[in-house]
């Protein structure tokens, strides 16, 4: 699939085609960039629950032409009662990675949803409420097919989720994971869904649904209670930005990895490569990660917590100093602790050139397991990355924000053109942008080319314990020789097109009005557009 969508009505790209033709809807029936995602964000939860879930977190970048991009912080903290007592209490040093113990921060991606509506609704959005959760309530009540990712994760994890409380009844057939195709139907989450869509979304924290999601929290074990959940408000926030040599890029601030990826593209961009998919594109690429990941690991956290200002990081001058550190010829010494985590990233632009760039996680395949009973919400397990050792840079405390992966992308170019972009995939998902980013903007290839081509990982997702630079096995023979050569520790995946490189996506709006957009081949999505 080479072949890059265009339309001009407005484009929407999703790793799930249901959600992408949710957003898509949204845009036929005139609504703008941040409706349409809302609808897709709610499809996504229901249709591809081993990545997401209403019980997990969220992040946004919006625009609309003229104005300054917005950041949305949809975070939620962990529970007044989390701390290392509570768990050593319970006789544990460490934080359960599955179940009930493993849900102690408040979801926080409806928090977002709403955030995200009052802004779409000074765009000039009136569609209701009810209609953008409408397909996602059907999918949940009529059921939907299961995916190929859905059954390969379900059975892979089934030792380790199958006795968490709710998973088994909600994600299993007879004790097994569902073959592909079968039909998963989510009959509680879509009687949530439809309470939200009557109650307003304030009613996750602080209405009949916040009280009956708060007594099965407590009852299972988690040390969440009603009172975090109504504490719990989304944030608008400054995204960063990096000036890169035809174009403003723009990611999240801490506590997420947003920094990274900003500054593997400023790095790269001072590097002086001049051809795509030569040996100094990607030694240069994976290179700048890890002079980029050096930062990400000794300073991202909570914002609260940090003792420096991220954007120091993101000056030509800083830039340069980590640039001249990278040897030309020479691969840095790795690895460095990786990050797991899955996720969804979905991209919007409008036909009036509003934009969206989103993600949403519940951190590893299906979070913390738990299925709360009187609502079908599935919760996260974010609040694993915590450490019980008080002297850890993302030590336990309650009230904290976690360490987040997630790291919606957005760029607008000196020519007018504005870019929406991003991936799943915990780790890779600065690289990944780094390469799909590099590809199209600054060696101009085609948007669906740069999705498409072969990608790396450097490090782990996806469960993975090795650390190397991991190739697809489209990579030039030749290519991989020098990367090795060169004192990159190789690993070629027997794929074409590996899951392991996560579900990238990207739209582009022209001055012209012309709209762009490339789904990843590795996914189950596809751009739709009006």
């Amino acid at each position: 699939m080479l072949i890059t969508k265009r339309a001009l009505g407005g484009m929407f790209v999703a790793p799930h085609h249901l959600a992408a033709q949710a957003g898509r809807d949204v845009l036929r029936e005139g609504g703008n960039a941040a409706e349409a995602m809302l609808a897709a964000a709610a499809a996504i939860a229901v249709v591809y629950p081993h990545m997401n879930a209403i019980g997990g977190d969220g992040f946004w970048l919006l625009s609309s032409p003229g104005s300054t991009p917005q950041a949305i912080e949809a975070c939620g903290p962990a529970a007044a009662a989390a701390s290392p007592e509570f768990y050593r209490g319970h006789g544990h040093h460490r934080i359960p990675a599955r179940g009930a113990l493993a849900a102690l921060t408040t979801a926080g991606t409806i928090g977002g949803w709403q955030t995200a509506l009052e802004i779409g609704r000074r765009w000039g959005g009136r569609l209701p409420l009810h209609r953008l959760l409408e397909d996602a309530e059907r999918h949940a009540r009529d059921g939907v097919p299961v995916t190929p990712s859905q059954h390969r994760l379900t059975a892979a994890k089934l030792p380790e989720l199958s006795g968490v409380p709710g998973f088994a009844e909600t994600f299993l057939v007879d004790g097994k994971a569902p073959e592909e195709g079968a039909v998963l139907k989510q009959s509680r989450l879509a009687d949530t869904l439809k309470q939200l869509a009557q109650a307003g979304l304030e009613d996750f924290y602080r209405g009949e649904i916040a009280t009956a999601m708060a007594e099965d929290l407590e009852r299972l074990g988690s040390p969440l209670r009603r009172e975090d959940l109504a504490a719990f408000r989304a944030s608008v926030v400054t995204p960063l930005s990096v000036r890169l040599r035809n174009s403003t890029v723009f990611n999240q601030p801490p506590p997420t990895q947003g920094l990274a990826s900003l500054m593997i593209l400023g790095i790269f961009d001072r590097l002086g490569c001049k051809q795509a998919e030569s040996f100094e594109h990607l030694h240069g690429l994976v290179e700048s990660t890890k002079q980029a990941f050096l930062v990400r690991d000794r300073y991202c956290t909570d914002p609260a917590y940090m003792v420096v200002d991220p954007n120091a990081f993101l000056t030509p001058e800083a830039l340069s100093v980590r640039a001249n550190a990278i040897d030309p010829r020479r691969a840095l010494p790795w690895p460095q602790p990786a990050l797991p985590g899955d996720t969804v990233w979905m991209g919007c632009i409008d036909r009036d050139g509003n934009c969206a760039s989103f993600i949403q996680s519940i951190y590893w395949e299906f979070g913390a397991g738990i299925v709360l009973p009187s609502t079908g919400v599935l919760w996260q397990n974010r609040g694993i990355s915590f450490a019980l050792d008080p002297s850890a840079l993302h030590a336990l405390r309650p009230g904290r924000k976690p360490f987040h992966t997630l790291n919606p992308a957005l760029a607008r170019f000196d020519d007018g053109r504005s870019m929406v972009y991003g991936t799943m995939g915990g780790e890779g998902q600065p690289q990944t942008q780094a390469a799909v980013f590099s590809r199209y903007g600054l060696f101009n290839q085609a948007l669906q080319t740069a999705v498409t081509a072969p990608r790396w990982l450097l490090g782990r997702t996806w469960g993975e314990a090795s650390t190397s630079l991991k190739l697809e096995s489209r990579f030039d023979p030749v290519l991989v020789d020098r990367l090795r050569a060169a004192g990159h520790e190789i690993e070629v995946l027997p794929e074409a097109f590996s899951d392991t490189m996560g579900h990238a996506g990207a739209v582009v709006r022209h001055p012209n009005g012309v709209i762009e957009g490339a789904a990843d081949p590795r996914s189950d999505g596809s751009t739709a557009a009006v």
